[in-house]
């Protein structure tokens, strides 16, 4: 049995998960908040208790060495030296990282040389690495990339229709996100149905407060919704998903606007936000569109139609999926959602089963026998997934 720790590290945040492996129990998890703020928040289960403290933690540095220090305070582990292996979800790979690498010296210039593709996200995963590097620097560290997946994705499904020097020169194409989620359901369907991966053709609909859909053939991803950054694709939370470029430019006038600040509403202030005026989070629209609000009722079909319309796509694509997915927040506990896409499916022989539908957080098939496409609920673990790379390359 190997212990291995799965890292996920944001700008002002670090989250983390010990797992033994290969039988993927875990052991702990945590997360440092407010990382280089006054009362910074750190939380840590033990024994299936949430221990909490309020303290200053000025950088990441100090984050991994107050998170590994408590591993042995509360008795998790007796020295570092139990640690086999730290797994690091970066978020981007570019077009070179086709698959989880070991982190060495080239792949950090690598990442420093790309960071503009996701300079939000790519400095705090850089920050995170180099911490725990200088104080684990005998373990081996593995980076489990977001966007590794769909770069099985053809030159159809990537590429967008633009001067093709956008994407020769400054590497403009779709890269995809969710790709460690969507790499672990279409492994565990294929476990579930006992069959070779290869043979697997599936859409996962991805959908969380960030969404994707996914279409998998024969294993591999050849396209997803997100796009060049993650605000391509569905209305989600707080994005917009697909709009027609030009309103960027006309908006930026008619508000006498910066368009980064634009493109900052589209990230932050669209969506279910956006829409409904009311929430980011599907649970209040749910309940305000039950008690008649007509703008919570719209954000929420106005989601479940871009889905559909994806999942038609790539139903098609795929060349007949013998399973829709559905997974990550909403997908796995709202059956408001799930039966709201699905009826919008009917036309493909989808039929969801009310009864099995009544489910939250667990593995089960919601489609009716006479369905021409099986609809499951599949929950995610993208730390399993990357511990599982991790151990694969100690």
């Amino acid at each position: 049995m190997k212990k291995i720790m799965a890292v996920n590290a944001g700008s002002s945040s670090l989250k983390f998960q010990l797992l033994e492996m290969p039988s993927e129990n875990m052991i702990t998890s945590g997360i440092v908040e407010r990382i280089g703020m006054s009362k910074s928040v750190f939380s840590i289960k033990v024994n299936g208790e949430k221990i909490e403290e309020t303290l200053d933690i000025a950088n990441h540095g100090d984050a991994v060495n107050l998170l590994l220090n408590k591993l042995i305070e509360h008795d998790i582990i007796s020295s570092f030296d139990e640690i086999a292996g730290v797994g690091h979800r970066v978020v981007h790979g570019g077009d070179k990282i086709s698959e989880s690498v070991v982190i060495d010296e080239a792949l950090i210039q690598y990442l420093e040389e790309i960071i503009d593709l996701a300079p939000l996200h790519l400095g705090p995963n850089l920050t995170g690495i180099k911490a725990f590097k200088e104080i684990l620097p005998n373990v081996k560290h593995v980076g489990v990339f977001d966007t590794a997946f769909h770069q099985t994705m053809p030159e159809e499904s990537f590429l967008y229709a633009v001067p093709y020097d956008w994407y020769t020169k400054y590497k403009v194409r779709k890269y995809g996100f969710h790709g460690t989620s969507h790499k672990f359901i279409t492994q565990r369907y294929a476990e579930m149905m006992n069959k070779d991966i290869h043979d697997v053709n599936i859409v996962i609909a991805h959908i969380g407060n960030g969404a994707s859909i996914c279409a998998v053939k024969n294993g591999q991803s050849i396209d997803t919704s997100m796009g060049f950054t993650p605000l391509e694709g569905i209305p989600m939370g707080t994005r917009s998903g697909n709009i027609d470029p030009a309103v960027v430019e006309y908006m930026a006038s008619v508000k006498h606007k910066p368009v980064k600040e634009i493109i900052n509403q589209l990230n932050k202030k669209s969506g279910y936000l956006g829409l409904s005026d009311l929430s980011s989070d599907s649970r209040d629209l749910v309940s305000a569109s039950k008690e008649g609000n007509h703008q919570a009722a719209l954000a929420i079909n106005v989601q479940a139609k871009r889905i559909a319309d994806y999942i038609a796509s790539y139903h098609n694509y795929v060349g007949g999926a013998e399973a829709i997915i559905f997974t990550a927040g909403i997908g796995e506990n709202a059956k408001e959602t799930r039966e709201n896409i699905g009826s919008r499916l009917a036309a493909f022989g989808v039929e969801i089963d009310d009864k099995r539908n009544n489910c939250r957080g667990v593995e089960q098939l919601i489609s009716t026998d006479h369905s021409k496409i099986k609809v499951y609920v599949i929950p995610t673990n993208e730390e399993v997934m990357i511990a599982r790379d991790t151990l694969a390359l100690l």
